[in-house]
């Protein structure tokens, strides 16, 4: 592989990951009905706005999901997909647009199990290190993963002021994550190329 394939690659994979992340947040914003009015929250909106508005007359949002965001996350996915198959060459071939389109459901999941494993272990240090502080990330961590835990909350005892519910949470994210890898290993995906997998 030459310099100028490498580095197409690389610029694709985190300028792409960077891109997919966004749209992922942005979906869980919505989701998590986070306050909008926070500077991070405004970041992320006026970041992603220009790729959702116009997919928003065609898939308008219906309660807590945010179908346009959804569906640009998976295009987006596939779009990246797509590149490095065509710069990679003859490294892999291109497969059908069906399983094209369930690699990108498979890599949007992935990534938004990770991106859940990541904010409850930003969750958990910052109740430790910073509990009760009202900056903006501490509070856009607290609304993403507060619907997350409130279910798994709700499953166990009062414990007596310590809270259980994360190493629920941790142990459903972590066979989420093993069944994503075998969906992805069943359907084809070559390992690396989607985030999260």
């Amino acid at each position: 592989m030459g310099a100028g394939t490498e580095i197409s690659l690389y610029l694709i994979r985190n300028l792409g990951a960077f891109l997919l992340l966004l749209v992922v947040v942005r979906g869980v914003m919505h989701a998590s009905r986070v306050n909008f009015f926070n500077p991070l929250s405004q970041l992320v909106v006026r970041l992603t706005n220009p790729l959702l508005s116009p997919l928003r007359t065609l898939l308008p949002a219906s309660g807590r999901i945010d179908w346009a965001a959804w569906v640009l996350a998976m295009a987006v996915q596939v779009m990246i997909l797509v590149a490095i198959a065509l710069i990679a060459g003859e490294r892999w071939a291109l497969p059908d647009p069906l399983t094209l389109l369930l690699w990108g459901v498979i890599g949007v999941l992935g990534l938004l199990v990770n991106f859940y494993f990541f904010t409850l272990i930003a969750m958990i240090v910052v109740s430790w290190i910073a509990p009760g502080s009202r900056h903006p990330a501490i509070e856009l961590i607290w609304q993403i993963s507060e619907p997350v835990m409130a279910p798994f909350r709700a499953l166990l005892p009062n414990m007596g002021g310590i809270d259980f519910s994360p190493i629920l949470v941790f142990v459903t994210l972590n066979v989420l994550q093993i069944a994503l890898r075998h969906l992805a290993m069943s359907a084809g995906l070559p390992t690396g190329l989607v985030f999260g997998i």
